[in-house]
């Protein structure tokens, strides 16, 4: 019989008591639902959050331990077209300060991107995205140390150049699709490698009918990534998932995800999350409907500190840190973000509660 913890009155409209009815939770019989703890018991319910896995990730021959606080990547876009800081560090000098500056706001890797992949991007050559990546891939090496950089590309021959300027991971936003060699890239010099679920290409992922079951569409779709790096040679502990939120999903199939990240535990491999700014975060901050139906916006949410003219942006560092949050408590080890000084504060609140809730570990 579960036990009692509160009982809740119920008065009718001349304040007598009416027949109190007992609520229970925390006992009861056990059960799991979308990879949470549930303990039913007479009419209450109680979710437990599950303890974040830790690894031990290779990089390079070193070990690198994930799950005991959430890592932070700071996004560093070398386009003129990316959907969020496109042609804000064209200049390799500006891009390269602009990447110190977010590991002394608390970043912990620094992602570099010469190539953009918002909504209907088109690729470029290989020969213009190392153009655009490798003097401040090298220009970081000489300023950080030892801080690892990564190399967001598709193509093996910019990851292997990355490689020999000073970059130490690789993040494929096509889960090998677009080219299998990054896997060998990875497996000669011992890198992690990020494996992206994605479906389509850039230039028609939102264009294309969104399949029924988006579960069904990233566990298959994952699986068939983390079995080409293996046949490839990359060892389970050089691999990092990602259900790649925004790529060719619905609007609420990326608040689907995120709220059941936890699901892509069954893959016994460290999960990074990138939810910075993109349009379904958008979409909530502006009052919009899950289902992408547009209704009257409600107005932004104000920071009275904020400049003039800067509400928005205000609202969505806020909608940002909120995404955040919930991709580290269901699970996320990395968190993939564009505004580091703004998400660190709410990287360490949730990592304590995850610590917390997990026995102080």
């Amino acid at each position: 019989m579960a036990k009692c913890l509160k009982i809740i009155e119920k008065r009718n409209k001349r304040g007598l008591a009416a027949k109190s009815r007992k609520i229970a939770v925390g006992v009861g019989q056990a059960g799991r639902r979308n990879g949470v703890k549930a303990w039913e018991g007479g009419k209450g319910f109680l979710i437990k959050m599950e303890t974040r896995d830790a690894f031990e990730l290779d990089m390079m021959g070193k070990k690198v331990r994930l799950g005991l606080r959430t890592f932070v990547m700071g996004v560093l876009n070398t386009t003129p077209d990316s959907f969020s800081d496109g042609g804000l560090y064209m200049d390799s000098g500006a891009a390269v300060a602009h990447g110190v500056e977010m590991v002394r706001q608390g970043a912990d890797w620094i992602d570099v991107g010469g190539e953009s992949t918002r909504p209907g991007s088109r690729p470029i050559s290989a020969e213009e995205e190392a153009e655009r990546v490798l003097p401040v891939i090298r220009g970081l090496r000489r300023k950080l140390g030892a801080v690892p950089i990564s190399i967001d590309t598709t193509k093996a021959s910019v990851a292997a150049q990355a490689v020999r300027a000073g970059a130490n991971i690789v993040n494929d936003i096509s889960g090998l699709r677009f080219d299998e060699r990054l896997a060998e890239v990875a497996a000669r010099y011992h890198l992690p490698l990020i494996l992206m679920h994605i479906r389509g290409r850039p230039e028609n992922m939102q264009q294309r009918p969104f399949v029924r079951s988006i579960w069904r569409s990233v566990h298959d779709g994952l699986e068939w990534s983390v079995k080409r790096a293996l046949a490839r040679g990359v060892r389970r502990e050089q691999l990092i998932i990602d259900p790649g939120l925004g790529f060719g999903k619905s609007r609420t199939q990326n608040y689907e995800i995120l709220g059941h990240l936890g699901r892509l535990r069954s893959f016994r491999l460290p999960i990074l999350v990138g939810t910075s700014r993109k349009s379904f975060v958008r979409a909530a901050t502006q009052g919009e409907k899950i289902s992408g139906a547009a209704r009257r916006k409600r107005p932004a949410l104000a920071n009275p500190s904020a400049k003039p003219g800067s509400e928005v942006l205000s609202s969505l560092e806020f909608a940002d840190a909120a995404a955040v949050t919930a991709a580290i408590l269901n699970g996320a080890h990395i968190v993939r973000v564009h505004d580091v000084e703004h998400m660190v504060p709410a990287v360490r609140l949730a990592d304590a509660i995850v610590k917390a809730t997990s026995g102080g570990r």
